[in-house]
């Protein structure tokens, strides 16, 4: 138990720059007093103690504003920034060195029974906001922007942005900070692509018509010379 505590609170002083030392990470950091509780919670589940393990994390969400079913798998070294609004569904599974930003969601997407909640593997970060439902599997190292919503399945080593959910980077790179302002926006450049089509279509008119005119022209000037010498004969 000493270990996991001083792992956690390792992984916090090296993830977070607003962190400045143990006392503040004990005292004041939402993310690091639910998983503790969560572990004990977990605990109690597995034991088949079913009640007091959902009594505990309703204590947790009301003070931490982080709601984890006690019967969710959590890896090694999880944090949870801020914290604020997560929600980890029953049957999800979260693998070792995870990040979770404010406002997420691991859901399920109906009534259905059984594994309907998301795994995610290991060495993963998901952005303020991001949306991850269903019985899915998310590969290890991967990123997912703020805002997001996944629906399907991700590989390994990708960057997913946008809703749904597309994957837009695929690399060897285990990521460790999420970027939001380096994110690709397929949205964003789908619009560029139709804007820069446009503006090709238009030049082509413009210069089909300009051709046009011009042919126009000459044919006008040949006949009114045409005429001219006619006359003058």
């Amino acid at each position: 138990m000493f270990h996991s505590l001083k792992e956690q609170i390792a992984t916090i002083l090296r993830l977070d720059p607003a962190a400045t030392g143990i006392a503040e990470i004990v005292l004041c950091y939402p993310g690091f007093h639910a998983i503790l509780l969560h572990r004990v919670a977990h605990a109690l589940h597995r034991k088949g103690l079913h009640l007091s393990a959902r009594l505990l994390s309703q204590l947790t969400r009301l003070l931490t504003g982080i709601e984890i079913h006690p019967a969710a798998k959590i890896g090694r070294r999880f944090f949870v920034d801020h914290g604020t609004g997560v929600v980890i569904g029953e049957t999800a599974e979260i693998g070792d060195d995870v990040v979770l930003y404010q406002g997420v969601t691991l859901g399920g997407t109906g009534k259905e029974r059984g594994k309907r909640h998301p795994t995610l593997g290991n060495r993963i970060v998901v952005g303020a906001g991001a949306q991850i439902l269903g019985s899915i599997t998310i590969g290890d190292n991967v990123k997912i922007g703020a805002g997001s919503v996944v629906i399907r399945s991700v590989p390994s080593n990708s960057t997913v942005v946008g809703v749904p959910g597309r994957i837009v980077r695929t690399v060897g790179v285990c990521p460790r900070d999420l970027e939001h302002g380096s994110l690709p926006d397929p949205t964003a450049s789908a619009l560029e692509d139709l804007t820069q089509r446009v503006k090709e279509l238009e030049l082509m008119v413009y210069q089909k018509l300009a051709a046009e005119m011009r042919a126009g022209h000459d044919m006008g000037r040949r006949a009114a010379m045409s005429q001219g010498g006619r006359g003058g004969s």
